[in-house]
C-alpha cells in the first residue's frame, strides 16, 4: 500500500471526527426518544428499568450504524484513493494556467 499524503491524512481524522460526533448525537437522540416516554407515561418501576435498556440498546445500534454508514461512504463521496489502487478517479478540476488570470475558454 502506498505512503498517504499529509491531505489525505488530515482529510481522513476530519471525516472520522465528524462520524464519531454525529454518531453520538444521534445515539443520545435516539436513548432519550426511547427512554422519555417514562417521563410521560405513568409505568411501574421494572417498565422504566426495561425503557431504559431498551433505549441503551438502540443508541448502541444507532451509533454504530452511523459511524459505519459515514466511514464506509467516505472513498465514494469525494475521498481520494491511495496511490496504487485500481478504478477510475475524478478528473482534476480545471484551473486558470496563471494565477489571477482566467482560462482562454472562460
Amino acid at each position: 500500500m502506498g505512503r498517504r499524503s499529509q491531505e489525505d491524512r488530515d482529510a481522513m481524522t476530519v471525516e472520522i471526527g465528524f462520524a464519531l460526533v454525529s454518531a453520538a448525537f444521534l445515539a443520545a437522540a435516539a436513548f432519550v426518544a426511547v427512554a422519555m416516554t417514562t417521563v410521560y407515561l405513568d409505568l411501574p418501576r421494572t417498565a422504566e428499568h426495561v425503557l431504559d435498556r431498551i433505549g441503551a440498546v438502540v443508541a448502541a445500534v444507532v451509533f454504530i450504524a452511523r459511524l459505519v454508514d459515514v466511514l464506509w461512504g467516505f472513498p465514494r463521496r469525494g475521498g481520494r484513493r491511495p496511490a496504487g489502487t485500481d478504478g477510475p478517479q475524478a478528473p482534476a478540476p480545471s484551473q486558470p494556467s496563471q494565477p489571477g488570470r482566467t482560462s482562454p475558454d472562460s
